[in-house]
């Protein structure tokens, strides 16, 4: 019989004032005890909305059953039979606006645990079972994946099963993507990342880094001197915005971008690694989406005494997860909202110490639906910070797009694509993720390696 509390089983957790000082992962997961229990919950809905809900279609009240039965095993390969990165996406996957908001049981209280389920039986299947993947029969065809991020992983992994020879192109020393520059370790671990990495290697894939393409090799030369039969660019949206106010090219100003890779993919966090980084006390992160919950959280761990996350909008109206500003909140930061910096302060040095900022009100809606912030005159104050973060978007580079022939992009510099196939303008040359969407989601990418991937194989085949 069907578990009908309304509550979701509680997913244990660092004490706040504990892991504000550490990059040890905050949730410790689910038991099996806690898994089974809340996977009871599930209805096992004959429509199967969640599913709906999931870019990449997971077979969501089937793996739960399984769950249920302590099965964990099949509820793993239920999972990966569309899901090559469950303990990713049961970590990072904003559950709430997709498979879960689309929960039957969220009518009349909590949805199932769905996110946390997943990650429970990544989690087992990493700690209990060892198998290697089998390599397939090689088909004859190659393919190039530019990027190793999460669509680029999806895309090689799937290529990898049909026995193409896939080769992948990181400009980073290390593959992953934003899944290890950009997220940080307490939110996902780097180790589940390279064990994900080590599957693709398993089926074949070859991974080549320190490949800046557009720079060491061409699209062009990839296909026309390499051979290759298709190419797939994944490279996601890594160049960062500025405000263009004044002030922000002072010592202390950091893009979201830069401060997290310094942090996360060149450990500075770490006492042995010498990554330069500004030794902060005070930091003001302007944006209110995950990459500034992420960045402010990351200050307050490297020992900042105050960190402000400023935000021209209402807390309604933030884009992050209200998991993230949750544990933000919960790990001491502070909040400035309806402001907008207008002026970024510099000492006879030439390094930062402080940000005016200017008050704010909700006005009308914008096109999107969200009101617009009005200015309220004459309310400029100044916040005393050593280093200020800007997170307020990133496009994609123009590297690629402009050393290869035949590239069509929109008016944000995003390659266009077909929407059945993700092929982009140029035959032979598929793309998806944030260098198609601009930022976005893992999953969203991911689903989008998958449907590029497919688009690949018939166009080969």
């Amino acid at each position: 019989m069907a578990n009908m509390s309304l509550e979701k089983i509680k997913m244990p957790e660092q004490a706040p004032d504990i892991r504000n000082k550490n990059f040890e992962e905050v949730a410790i997961g689910y038991t099996p005890e806690m898994a089974m229990e809340e996977a009871t919950r599930c209805l096992n809905c004959k429509h199967k909305p969640c599913v709906n809900g999931c870019p990449v279609n997971v077979r969501i009240p089937e793996f739960i059953e399984q769950v249920a039965k302590g099965d964990f095993l099949a509820a793993y390969k239920i999972i990966t039979s569309t899901n090559a990165l469950p303990a990713v996406c049961g970590r990072v996957c904003p559950q709430e606006s997709q498979c879960e908001e689309q929960c039957v049981r969220g009518i009349k209280g909590e949805a199932v645990a769905i996110g946390r389920l997943e990650r429970f039986v990544a989690d087992w299947y990493m700690a209990n079972c060892d198998e290697t993947p089998e390599k397939p029969e090689p088909n004859g065809k190659k393919v190039a994946v530019i990027g190793s991020g999460p669509s680029s992983l999806a895309c090689a992994g799937d290529l990898a099963k049909l026995g193409y020879a896939v080769t992948m192109f990181e400009a980073f020393h290390t593959a992953g993507g934003v899944l290890v520059y950009g997220i940080p370790e307490f939110r996902l671990p780097k180790s589940i990342v390279q064990k994900e990495i080590d599957k693709l290697s398993a089926l074949g894939v070859e991974i080549m880094t320190n490949m800046v393409i557009g720079k060491v090799l061409s699209v062009d030369e990839i296909i026309e001197d390499m051979g290759f039969d298709a190419v797939f660019i994944g490279t996601g949206a890594g160049l960062p915005s500025f405000m263009g106010i004044p002030g922000e090219a002072l010592v202390g100003v950091y893009s979201a971008n830069e401060y997290l890779t310094r942090i996360n993919l060149m450990k500075s966090y770490l006492p042995e690694y010498d990554t330069p980084i500004r030794n902060s006390k005070s930091v003001a992160i302007v944006g209110g989406g995950n990459v500034a919950m992420d960045a402010a959280r990351c200050a307050k761990r490297m020992g900042a005494e105050h960190v402000y996350v400023i935000y021209r909008r209402s807390e309604k109206e933030m884009p992050a997860r209200l998991e993230e500003v949750h544990h933000a909140k919960e790990e001491g930061i502070a909040f400035h909202l309806l402001r907008n910096p207008v002026k970024i302060i510099g000492n006879e040095n030439g390094q930062v110490c402080g940000i005016e900022c200017l008050k704010m009100e909700l006005g009308e809606p914008d096109a999107s639906g969200r009101r617009s912030p009005v200015p309220v005159e004459g309310s400029n104050y100044v916040i005393d910070v050593d280093t200020v973060v800007m997170s307020i978007g990133t496009s994609p580079n123009p590297l690629i797009r402009s050393t290869t022939k035949g590239l069509e992009t929109n008016r944000k510099g995003c390659l266009v694509v077909n929407e059945e196939t993700n092929q982009t303008t140029r035959e032979g040359v598929y793309a998806g993720g944030d260098a198609v969407t601009g930022a976005a989601t893992v999953i969203l990418a991911m689903g989008a390696g998958k449907k590029a991937a497919e688009g690949i194989h018939n166009y080969l085949k």
